[in-house]
């Protein structure tokens, strides 16, 4: 029997689009609600490919979210952005492992893997969410964007810290990544600005970018460490070249290449992830560790944020309070290196999952920006 998966993954893409035209929620809010339906109705299961794409999906997405950063503003704005983004990845890490620890009894290993999965804010949703908005040609969007990226560099340090077993494999995985980030810093002009392959059908520019994104995943699954943090300098780095380069026409094709069939893998695939019997079983602890993960984001962003900027501190707070990319990263990473149990693995997805969807809504529906005056320049 031919294999049918594929073809209902593709109406499910469709259909996400469709209903998010029609409703005016975000396309990455409904792929993910969906995801979550169709895995535990159980008539739709994923495929080793499935997973491949989904990861490389929120690895493109990292990058893509580089590419956005503004350098100058990140200099000009470093203090609001570094105290916004530290806090928002703090103060859940401590709350979080208290609790688990201390309260809930969890053992020391699952306590930390938890209290860094969910200290992160999701780079994947805030990108597609500021992109589809198109908040980035304005200052409340990059301050976001800055800010995410100071969480999650957070996220990926206590991460690394705490539970990469260093061996030869994770020091090449350093290395070559360094010396990859050097030589696109310094040899990208070979693609980007090289006439023989400007405004080709053959898409060099964009081939480039992919062959360096799955190195990075290569060599970190190899040596045990993350791709999501050398994929996103690496967005950075590139980023002049995407904004010079006939007038972002590469970045645009860039963009739809990713939204039109790899995200939304990612997205679905992520919601796929949570398994509604297991948390209703330990439904306490889940609800607890929900409110307690958005109120300490609360905490650590509103306040913070109030002070730094003279409106639009609520969107900022609900953005920032979004969870998934990482938060799944470390999830799969501690249940493959069984530093949590399966249970533990649900009650963390299904927090990061339902993060991702409940603060975008309310950003969307209640504190989305709408006047140019108030967007900053």
């Amino acid at each position: 029997m031919a294999d049918v998966f594929p073809l209902i993954l593709g109406i499910i893409i469709l259909l996400a689009s469709v209903i998010s035209i029609k409703t005016g929620i975000s396309v990455t809010v409904v792929e993910i609600a969906i995801g979550v339906i169709i895995g535990n109705l159980g008539f739709f299961h994923s495929e080793s490919w499935m997973i491949y794409i989904a990861s490389f999906g929120g690895i493109l997405l990292t990058f893509l979210a580089g590419v956005e950063i503004d350098v100058d503003l990140m200099k000009d704005n470093f203090k609001e952005s570094f105290t916004i983004g530290f806090l928002s990845f703090l103060i859940p890490f401590v709350i979080v492992f208290l609790v688990t620890y201390y309260i809930i009894g969890w053992e020391l290993n699952p306590a930390l893997l938890t209290s860094t999965a969910l200290s992160e804010t999701s780079i994947a949703v805030v990108y597609s969410v500021l992109t589809q908005k198109g908040l980035f040609k304005y200052k409340i969007g990059k301050l976001i964007m800055v800010a995410t990226f100071i969480t999650d560099i957070c996220t990926a340090i206590a991460l690394s810290v705490l539970f990469t077993k260093f061996d030869i494999y994770t020091l090449l995985f350093y290395v070559v990544s360094l010396a990859v980030l050097v030589m696109a810093y310094y040899k990208s002009d070979l693609f980007f600005e090289n006439p023989l392959f400007k405004n080709k059908i053959g898409e060099l520019e964009i081939k480039y970018v992919f062959v360096l994104l799955l190195g990075f995943i290569f060599f970190g699954s190899l040596g045990g460490g993350q791709a999501i943090l050398p994929a996103f300098i690496l967005g950075v780095i590139l980023s002049d070249h995407f904004k010079n380069t006939q007038k972002g026409e590469v970045k645009a094709r860039f963009k739809t290449v990713a939204f039109a069939i790899i995200t939304p893998i990612f997205f679905i695939i992520g919601g796929m992830k949570v398994s509604i019997p297991l948390i209703y079983s330990c439904f306490g602890i889940f609800l607890t560790l929900f409110v307690l993960r958005q109120l300490s984001k609360y905490i650590g962003v509103y306040y913070p944020s109030k002070i730094f900027l003279k409106q639009n501190y609520n969107y900022v707070t609900m953005m920032m309070s979004t969870g998934l990319t990482f938060g799944l990263v470390a999830a799969v990473f501690g249940l493959n290196n069984a530093l949590i149990n399966q249970t533990e693995y649900s009650v963390i997805t299904g927090i990061l999952v339902l993060s991702a969807i409940l603060p975008t809504f309310v950003a969307e529906k209640y504190y989305t920006p709408v006047h140019s005056e108030d967007l900053g320049d």
